[in-house]
This record gives C-alpha cells, sequence and structure tokens, in this order.
C-alpha cells in the first residue's frame, strides 16, 4: 500500500478590516488579534485597514481587495450584529459573487456553544469574489477567536482532512 501524500501547508496572504466608527488602530483589539493569529498560523498579513460603519466606504475596501491580486482572503471584524449602524455584512453581500451560506450557520453552532441563545444576534458572513475568499466576524475579540480556531484556521490550511479552502482557491475563477 502506498503511503498517503501528505499536502505541503501555503502560506495566504490575508488583508484584515475593522469596522468601527469608535476605535482606531491603538485600540483595535479584534483586529489586532485577528493579525496575531494570522501570523501564528503562518499566513502573511496583506493589509489592514478602519473603515466606519458606512456601507459605501466597507464596499470599496472589500472591492479594492478583491481586485488585488496579492490578496488571497479578506476578513472583517465588527458590524455584523442588529442595529442600524451595522452594514458590515451588506457591505459583504454586495461584492460576493458567491455566498458561503454554511460558513454563517456554522459560526452560529460554534457561537451558541459558548454564548447561548445570544448567537441569535450574529450575522457571520461569508462569501466568494474574484478568487477572494471573504468572512465578516462579529467585532468581539472572542467572536474573532471562534471563527479563527473553529472554523477559519482549519479551511485556510491545505493539510486540513477532507478538504479546505485553500484546495478550491485555484479554481474559483475558473468561469471566466
Amino acid at each position: 500500500m502506498k503511503a498517503a501524500i501528505q499536502n505541503e501547508f501555503i502560506s495566504l496572504n490575508i488583508a484584515v478590516l475593522t469596522v468601527s466608527d469608535t476605535r482606531g488602530l491603538e485600540e483595535d483589539r479584534s483586529g489586532a488579534v485577528l493579525v496575531e493569529m494570522i501570523h501564528e498560523a503562518g499566513h502573511k498579513l496583506a493589509g489592514r485597514m478602519i473603515a466606519r460603519d458606512d456601507r459605501d466606504a466597507i464596499r470599496q475596501i472589500l472591492s479594492d481587495w478583491v481586485a488585488d491580486s496579492a490578496v488571497d482572503v479578506i476578513i472583517s471584524t465588527g458590524g455584523t450584529g442588529l442595529t442600524g449602524r451595522d452594514v458590515t455584512v451588506e457591505a459583504h453581500r454586495d461584492v460576493y459573487e458567491k455566498e458561503i451560506d454554511a460558513f454563517s450557520s456554522m459560526f452560529t453552532f460554534v457561537s451558541m456553544q459558548k454564548i447561548g441563545t445570544s448567537a441569535v444576534q450574529s450575522r457571520a458572513t461569508g462569501g466568494i469574489a474574484n478568487g477572494t475568499l471573504l468572512f465578516a466576524l462579529p467585532g468581539s475579540t472572542s467572536a474573532c477567536k471562534d471563527g479563527w480556531y473553529e472554523i477559519l484556521k482549519p479551511q485556510l490550511d491545505m493539510r486540513h482532512k477532507p478538504c479546505s479552502f485553500v484546495q478550491i482557491l485555484p479554481r474559483l475563477n475558473e468561469h471566466r
């Protein structure tokens, strides 16, 4: 019997967007946690920005990063709740070509284990545009850690079995 071929780790270029009306880089704990986890996992930071809770501004940043071939993945934090200023999800969906519906379901499942029925208030989302993976996480550091460690870190690792997002990245634009 032949030995199974092990996939090698592939470092991805990941951009981080924090959506907040009140935080700058100095106060951005969730963005800082994401950057730390990205580096810890062996990936590269492709960019980091803070945007106000403005749908057009968020959409423009996401669109610019999606158009940049040096960005493989975009993770945003903040603006996924239910209040009137929470427009990150709408901005993400403005950019998506396809939504990764199960990401929301999985995030809710993970959150329920930690915060019970309060998980119903999160609208975490994921999608694909121009061969780029996009994910919107809530603004708390705890939610960012849950989303990263429970879903994103394994899915952004080529060695994850039986499959990962990394394995399909080269095929995301095959329709073009």
